[in-house]
């Protein structure tokens, strides 16, 4: 994508006899779009983005009025240990390019929330746990259906936000979201349009209101940034009571150091908490809300953060020695392992083991080079 000149811009529309007043608007536009980041792409219509997209105008104008079949392949996804399950969305090929493209050049350029730790540049979830490392008490709360909780309309202000006009943030929004079947979460006023006369163009109208969808590149990174509000008012009613507060996707943690802090404390917290989660149209998870308090063990993102750092759980160490020690016991060895630990191949177990040392290493960096280390005594054979 070419670095955006007005210059350039205002010559070339004035050769194909562009009228003046509408060059002028569209840099008007596009200095608007540029002055909140000046990385982000000037888009003046649907038809410039699939220019600059290379997509298909008919495929993007069909998916953005809802018509025709979804451009969406769903599946259903169990969730661990429950009779739950979350529902996956894989956007068509072209829809995915666009995502893509969008979220590449438009929302990495977005700044959440610096209580959001997940999606973020330079975030990981070291840093995330971090903050909570040596707490007293921590609170965890979990927000149901997260990803299907977020609107159209909270993805067009995301768009808006970013200094891009009512046009094309309303089609991009709609490109970033789907319908889909009516559900629990999706039901009632705030997901039905009332008075299609607000839409201008009679193609786009839709008496039903899209969702944001799981498995869509978009996705994670609109989240975040239509939470910009939601994280900062959460942030302060945290820190009325003494607490730090971080969000990674739908799982919020809150913890103290404070000696004064107790249960009865923690209930009003998570009371004020509810009703601003109510308030941003999401459904707290209440089976999944936990205070731990001092002496309970206290894990953030899956890491142990009772010391000063960090640390993996007992559970995590004893899974990966397990593996090298089948791996690198004579009369089992790798291929025989993959067999018992039902594996499909010994590639497959290989790749699982070394992506459970490099998360290892990631986190406690000494007990990940002593991992490595007996992972490269290990005789793979002609397996792999």
């Amino acid at each position: 994508m070419h670095r955006w000149n007005p210059q350039q811009f205002r010559k070339a529309a004035e050769e194909q006899g562009v009228a003046p007043k509408v060059v002028e608007n569209a840099i008007s536009c596009a200095e608007i779009t540029r002055s909140v980041d000046p990385r982000l792409p000037p888009l003046f219509s649907l038809r410039h983005l699939a220019h600059y997209v290379e997509a298909d105008y008919s495929l993007l104008r069909k998916a953005v009025a809802r018509s025709g079949d979804e451009p969406y392949t769903t599946f259903k996804l169990k969730k661990n240990g429950k009779r739950a399950y979350r529902i996956i969305c894989v956007p068509d090929i072209f829809l995915l390019e666009v995502q893509r493209w969008i979220a590449q050049n438009i929302l990495a350029f977005g700044t959440p929330h610096h209580s959001s730790v997940a999606y973020a540049k330079n975030c990981n979830i070291v840093d995330a746990a971090s903050v909570h490392c040596g707490c007293r008490w921590l609170i965890k709360l979990d927000v149901a259906n997260f990803f299907e909780s977020f609107s159209e309309i909270a993805v067009y202000r995301v768009f808006r936000s970013l200094g891009y006009q009512a046009l094309i943030s309303f089609e991009m929004a709609r490109l970033c979201t789907r319908l889909g079947a009516h559900t629990k979460t999706r039901s009632g006023n705030r997901w039905e349009v009332r008075d299609d006369r607000i839409y201008k163009i009679d193609g786009y109208k839709n008496c039903r209101i899209g969702h944001v969808p799981q498995g869509a590149p978009t996705s994670p990174m609109l989240t975040n940034l239509a939470l910009r509000e939601f994280d900062k008012d959460i942030g302060d009613i945290a820190a009325e009571y003494g607490m730090y507060y971080t969000r990674y996707a739908d799982d919020m943690f809150f913890s103290t150091k404070d000696l004064s802090f107790n249960r009865e404390i923690g209930k009003k917290l998570i009371s004020r908490l509810y009703g601003r989660m109510k308030a941003e149209g999401f459904r707290p998870n209440i089976s999944k809300t936990r205070i731990h308090p001092p002496g309970a063990r206290k894990l953030v993102l899956g890491l142990l953060v009772d010391g000063a750092v960090p640390k993996l759980t007992r559970e995590f160490r004893s899974k990966i020695r397990m593996h090298l020690y089948y791996m690198n016991k004579q009369h089992i060895g790798p291929a025989l392992h993959a067999q018992n630990r039902g594996f499909d191949s010994v590639m497959g177990l290989k790749n699982h083991v070394e992506g459970l040392i490099n998360y290892a290493h990631q986190v406690q960096p000494d007990l990940g080079a002593r991992l490595r280390a007996e992972f490269k005594k290990i005789a793979w054979g002609a397996s792999v």
